[in-house]
């Protein structure tokens, strides 16, 4: 599990599980209807409770599809904010989007996992405590990195720059002062298993 080990989520690298899982199927959603829709973070932490997801204190985003399949869909960050706690779940709410279920990525298989961003937007855990990923601003990051799991974010997309680095494209929670306004370019076909920061160690993404 991804964990953090405190219970306010007053900032969002304390549930990131939660966003990581929101992008995905939001983007998905777009991928099939052609619409946009803000879907709710807070509604995850606050009722995915499945499969040992604990909130603001860490959670899988595989349990976070689970959720979303086996309560037939999850409402509008609109209807249900981000709250920066978790809280009682809300079970009053209008569902808009739903999913069938996930896959999950071969593990430590890049080549596997950039057939399946082809596709959509996949969840994935990586190393994300390390200063140089903190403190990334832009340009391919190929800094220092481990493969211990303790963040997770939305590979959205991938590309090489204009040096012939070959990267993959990943949406953070962390706001748009992050990065390329909230986004990174990660190295990827690194030497060894798992990809930079493990990237290619835990992905998943919903299907519909």
């Amino acid at each position: 599990m991804i964990f953090s080990g405190v219970s306010l989520c007053k900032h969002r690298n304390r549930c990131c599980w939660a966003f990581s899982a929101v992008a995905a199927v939001e983007r998905l959603i777009k991928i099939k209807t052609g619409k946009l829709i803000p879907l709710s973070e807070q509604q995850l932490l606050d009722c995915s409770r499945n499969g040992g997801n604990q909130g603001c204190k860490g959670g899988w985003m595989m349990n976070a599809f689970d959720y979303i399949s086996q309560n037939q869909g999850i409402t509008t960050e609109k209807r249900y904010p981000y709250q920066q706690m978790q809280k009682t779940c809300d079970t009053q709410i209008n569902k808009v989007a739903t999913i069938s279920g996930y896959r999950m990525v071969p593990e430590n298989d890049e080549e596997a996992l950039l057939k399946a961003v082809a596709n959509q937007p996949v969840s994935v855990a990586l190393e994300g405590h390390g200063r140089d990923f903190q403190f990334y601003n832009g340009g391919v990051f190929t800094g220092d990195c481990g493969n211990s799991l303790t963040h997770a974010v939305t590979i959205v997309g991938y590309g090489t720059s204009k040096k012939g680095l070959n990267y993959l494209l990943i949406k953070n929670s962390w706001g748009q002062s992050w990065g390329e306004n909230g986004y990174m370019k990660i190295q990827r076909s690194v030497e060894g298993q798992g990809g930079l920061c493990g990237i290619a160690m835990k992905a998943s993404y919903p299907t519909a």
